[in-house]
């Protein structure tokens, strides 16, 4: 199983990075987390031939606007868009005219599974649970090939996102502050309660995304979060666009 860092960027693309989407390639399956504006990278690291989902955490503008990118595509199937109860008419309401090409005139079929809470079966196995942030935010679980991979941002600490990450084999989750911030009424995390995530949950390995495009603005701040947690938290990753890794 390959898994590509597409936009590692919170809130706005820049030189560092484009906004949130991570690529997860199965035997059997495409995945993708989120659709800021790296999904538009994807089809330059996918066939477009086994049947792909794309699982929606929340609809700020930074994990839907690739959404505008779609016409792109070429996918063999239908693709299969998954959030929560509401995602479908939600989406219908921004991807269509005068802002982009809508969803029915794709060239391919899109179809919607809506989530409630809880364990699900869409082939794979899911699990969805809220996330603690200023608008109804999901994070998620999904296991292939025998492995489990947890996506939960945006978040501040809460307890449904270390029982997703649980003993997972890849947590994906956020920075979005610098070490030792704090941001109650706008909840992100920095390293540091995300690393203590990882290991309330033991994670097998912790991989950072969503750094804030106005508080990390060179790829040499994310490798000082790398050099200075690695310690802390053997394996670190703090992503950048275009990193691949296996697992």
């Amino acid at each position: 199983m390959k898994v590509t860092f597409l936009g590692t960027n919170g809130w706005y693309d820049t030189l560092t990075g484009n906004t949130c989407s991570v690529l997860v390639q199965s035997e059997e399956y495409t995945v993708i987390f989120d659709a800021g504006f790296g999904i538009a990278k994807a089809d330059q690291y996918i066939s477009q031939e086994k049947p792909a989902f794309l699982f929606i955490s929340h609809y700020h503008l930074d994990h839907v606007a690739g959404l505008h990118t779609l016409s792109k595509f070429r996918f063999k199937n239908p693709l299969t868009i998954c959030g929560p109860t509401g995602i479908s008419e939600t989406l219908h309401s921004i991807v269509r005219e005068p802002f982009t090409v809508p969803f029915d005139q794709l060239p391919f079929p899109v179809e919607f599974i809506e989530m409630a809470e809880g364990e699900h079966t869409i082939p794979f196995f899911v699990e969805c649970r809220p996330l603690v942030h200023p608008v109804p935010c999901y994070g998620y679980s999904i296991t292939l090939d025998s492995r489990t991979i947890a996506f939960c941002t945006d978040t501040g600490r809460c307890e449904n996102a270390v029982r997703l990450s649980r003993n997972a084999d890849l947590l994906i989750t956020e920075c979005g502050l610098k070490p030792g911030e704090e941001s109650p009424d706008w909840p992100h995390l920095n390293p540091e309660e995300a690393i203590r995530i990882a290991k309330d949950a033991r994670a097998k390995r912790l991989a950072l995304i969503h750094f804030a495009a106005h508080k990390y603005t060179t790829p040499e701040d994310r490798l000082e979060i790398q050099r200075s947690y690695s310690r802390d938290c053997p394996g670190l990753i703090a992503a950048t666009d275009g990193l691949t890794i296996d697992l």
